[in-house]
């Protein structure tokens, strides 16, 4: 795997190193995870509701579960509370999916 970026988070006052895995997004890994639980999370607010959840956002949400994987793969291993995170996140996308695969949820098409 890439070694780390030399460049630093996009996010005002951090100084954290970004990922090779995240460099397109331009965020450290906290930062990742936290947009990530916020995706994670209005998807399964959809899902409680109801409602229909278009299929860029489950695509977004499995290319959210792939960068972890590949981060959990990185040489430089990430400090115990952010792993804890990466496999906590991982945990409720699984969920998500085996939700979605076996409730009537449905999934919009993107034009």
């Amino acid at each position: 795997m890439a070694s780390p970026s030399t460049s630093t988070c996009r996010r005002v006052q951090c100084a954290n190193p970004i990922p090779a895995a995240l460099a397109a997004e331009r965020l450290c890994l906290s930062h990742f995870l936290d947009e990530a639980f916020l995706r994670a999370d209005h998807t399964l607010a959809l899902c409680r509701d109801g409602c229909a959840i278009n299929s860029g956002e489950l695509e977004w949400l499995l290319a959210d579960a792939l960068t972890i994987v590949n981060n959990l793969e990185e040489p430089a291993a990430p400090n115990p509370d952010v792993r804890d995170r990466m496999l906590e996140l991982l945990l409720i996308l699984a969920n998500l999916q085996e939700y979605v695969a076996h409730h009537s949820i449905h999934t919009e098409r993107l034009a």
